[in-house]
């Protein structure tokens, strides 16, 4: 933690956040109203999982606020990772995707919080602290679904059928509606084309789509409707 001193001579421990944003402007932006708390301190910023992963190995930080958007892979892989390397760095999964598709996947992959980048300012901060505490993070909404799932035992069924592809898989479909061939896919995800092709037919079994079109067409439409919130 960085350290401070009062005008009391007193030192104030502030908490090192690392910055995990493929956007600059989002990051700098962030960096301004983190550094502006009395008990908090940017130590890094990093824009896809590469420079993350050595971000933390050089700033030890004491928190990663991670977009789960990235331009090599997801944050959610990305967040898996980290929980492997350093199963002791706090994670809050920050995004601008709706958190009824996203926010118990970034938990099981070992975050301890998920926000929405909509939220205000205050609540952003208030998302960090909190899982500084050693707490979860989640909008009430989310709690409450979550809370009635553990009562009942049972599993809602997905918002929409996009909700039943696997990590992997949602990754591979947003990609697609994003544009990217298959090549592209496998140089962006680091896997083969044929494995890409095994992702693609999967998908399209889950969603019930007859063919390559009518998956594209559905992503494309799936993507620009989720990622314009």
């Amino acid at each position: 933690m960085a350290r401070k001193k009062t005008t009391t001579g007193k030192v104030n421990k502030k908490s090192s956040v690392l910055i995990v944003d493929d956007h600059p402007i989002v990051r700098r932006g962030l960096a301004e109203l983190i550094n502006q708390q009395p008990d908090l301190a940017v130590c890094g910023q990093a824009g896809d999982a590469d420079e993350a992963l050595k971000a933390i190995k050089d700033t030890n930080p004491n928190v990663a606020v991670v977009d789960i958007s990235l331009r090599q892979t997801s944050g959610i892989e990305l967040i898996k990772d980290i929980k492997v390397r350093y199963p002791r760095l706090v994670v809050l999964a920050l995004s601008m995707h709706d958190e009824t598709l996203y926010a118990e996947r970034v938990l099981r992959a070992g975050a301890s919080g998920y926000i929405m980048k909509q939220e205000a300012t205050e609540e952003v901060i208030s998302a960090i602290r909190t899982v500084l505490a050693g707490q979860i993070y989640a909008s009430e909404r989310m709690k409450e679904k979550m809370m009635r799932k553990l009562v009942t035992g049972a599993s809602e069924p997905p918002a929409s059928a996009v909700g039943a592809l696997s990590d992997r898989e949602l990754e591979v479909f947003t990609l697609i509606g994003q544009g990217f061939s298959t090549r592209r896919i496998a140089e962006k995800l680091y896997i083969s084309i044929k494995t890409v092709e095994t992702y693609r037919s999967h998908i399209k079994e889950k969603l019930n789509l007859a063919d390559s079109s009518e998956l594209l067409q559905y992503a494309i439409q799936w993507v620009t409707a989720h990622q314009g919130r």
